[in-house]
């Protein structure tokens, strides 16, 4: 592809659903099916665009691919100006969430035709101006530039929870505002020092220069970066604030905020955290890896005593992205490619989840387990598709969940036997507490008479969920595709790695990397 294409390619895709925002603030208020098909016309161009890029991506490269470069500010410097640049460019790390971001966006959209009845204008405007953010964070490869997105994705959130939420949904939405909020000015207190000290935005640049600074000075700055995207996942003990925005977003604001949202943190993490400064990862791999193993155990007991099924499969998203956490911390191979597909498996499992969730709240307005019970004879469909959701989030063989959680699980054991074996209990407490929520949804007697008058799930919302099922059919059979697109940017990164990881005494081999040769020229494990 030429670069004026791929220019036009990425810019497109992140400014197209700022486009269609501002059309619909044009419309007349009560326009609520114009402004419906032009987020629905816009999403699936973007969405087209997206599934485009994916199959053009390169996964053996680690360059970025398709970048867009162009000049945009100067900021004062030590030694002088340093440039801003607006620059984009896909690679390894962030391909998958691009096009998971794009796919979930149209499904989103035809989702709000029940749950949203008021103020649609403003609420397609806030959906449109999220997903512009969502994508300008995976695409940034400008400092500065990814700092203005990461805080512009934050913004139609709040919104979006405080004015179409549950009854909470003001305490909500100020809890979510002040630990996202908090994180972010640690962060912007790391991308200031940074800045100054390298006199550089520029991503590639930096990973660079990082190395140049004193273990202090890296340490220091990881650790601004870390903790905010720790919040943002949210990592144990950051978590407390996911719960109440998932019970009281409306369904389409759960499912992006588990689609994608969370996602931010992780690829953060990777990105920033790993990439720029991996001898501070490297140190700090041991405490990051105990948080993601132990946050696996107990989002699992968290989930399991939920009476509220929204809240459960919420608080299921702090036992799922333990995982993530846990084997991209390894610093192996097969654990960081195993949280890079997990982050796009949690995304449709839970996803799926959110939108069955919320198809029978419509229908019934509670969920609480004690008002079920039985209905698999009342809505055979329904249970069809919510006992397939269920084990995909399980981690069923053949389905999505198996894939990455067999990878991260195999390179935290090179890494870390015991972390290793404490994420295995929490596989065993997740199917625990997700086949009781099924039990309890779906099957024994139906115990309430209301019960009775449900109606199945109608052709509309079959649709909604049919891409997320063949992604987690697909996925589960056939897996490679989608890891080999990770191949080039993750053996980059594990290369930064292992150039700074400590030597034996012998001071010939590194201590820890997970492919030695023996004296014979063989690789073994």
């Amino acid at each position: 592809m030429d670069g004026r294409r791929s220019e036009l390619v990425l810019t497109a895709i992140t400014f197209l659903p700022l486009v269609a925002a501002i059309l619909i603030a044009f419309t007349p208020k009560k326009a609520e099916a114009l402004q419906r098909g032009l987020a629905l016309l816009m999403s699936l161009i973007v969405a087209g665009l997206g599934i485009a890029l994916y199959i053009g991506f390169d996964g053996a490269s680690a360059a970025a691919q398709q970048v867009v470069d162009v000049a945009w500010f100067n900021l004062p410097g030590k030694n002088g100006d340093i440039p801003v640049h607006f620059k984009f460019g896909v690679d390894g790390i962030s391909i998958l969430l691009v096009t998971l971001t794009t796919v979930l966006m149209p499904v989103v959209v035809l989702s709000t035709k029940v749950h949203i009845d008021k103020r649609v204008k403003e609420f397609m405007i806030w959906l449109l101006l999220m997903e512009t953010g969502i994508l300008g964070v995976f695409l940034s490869l400008d400092l500065i530039l990814f700092y203005f997105f990461w805080e512009l994705s934050l913004i139609p959130l709040y919104f979006i929870l405080g004015i179409w939420g549950g009854e909470r949904r003001l305490y909500a939405a100020m809890k979510f505002f002040l630990y996202t909020v908090a994180g972010s000015l640690l962060m912007m207190l790391g991308v200031i020092w940074l800045v100054w000290q390298t006199g550089s935005t520029d991503l590639v640049a930096l990973m660079d220069m990082t190395s140049g600074l004193t273990a202090s000075e890296q340490t220091w700055i990881f650790a601004s970066f870390a903790l905010s995207f720790a919040i943002k996942v949210p990592v144990l003990p950051f978590h407390t604030w996911l719960a109440d925005a998932h019970t009281e977003a409306p369904t389409s604001g759960s499912v992006l905020l588990a689609g994608v949202l969370l996602k931010m943190g992780t690829y953060g993490l990777i990105r920033f955290g790993i990439g720029l400064f991996p001898a501070a990862a490297l140190a700090a791999s041991p405490v990051f890896m105990a948080l993601g193993a132990i946050g696996i155990v107990y989002g699992a007991f968290l989930a399991w005593a939920q009476t509220d099924i929204k809240r459960l499969v919420a608080c299921s998203s702090v036992s799922h992205l333990g995982f993530v956490v846990m084997g991209m911390f390894a610093l192996t191979a097969e654990g960081m490619r195993g949280s890079v597909l997990q982050m796009i498996n949690h995304g449709l499992s839970t996803g799926l989840l959110f939108l069955l969730i919320g198809m029978i709240y419509e229908r019934r307005h509670t969920r609480d387990f004690e008002q079920y019970g039985g209905i698999a004879s009342v809505m055979p469909v329904f249970a069809l598709f919510f006992v397939f959701s269920m084990l995909s989030s399980v981690g069923l063989p053949s389905l999505n969940g198996f894939v990455g959680e067999y990878l991260i699980l195999l390179g935290t054991f090179n890494a870390s036997p015991l972390w290793a074996m404490v994420g295995v209990t929490g596989i065993i407490f997740g199917a625990v507490y997700l086949l009781m929520c099924t039990r309890r949804l779906l099957f024994g007697p139906v115990t309430v008479a209301a019960n009775n008058k449900l109606e199945d799930l109608n052709g509309r919302e079959i649709s909604l969920m049919l891409p997320l099922v063949v992604l987690c059919l697909w996925i589960g059979v056939a897996p490679t595709p989608f890891i080999n697109k990770t191949a080039g940017s993750i053996d980059a990164i594990l290369e930064r790695v292992d150039a700074v990881r400590p030597t034996q005494s012998a001071g010939l081999l590194p201590a820890s990397t997970p492919t030695q040769t023996s004296s014979e020229g063989a690789e073994v494990r």
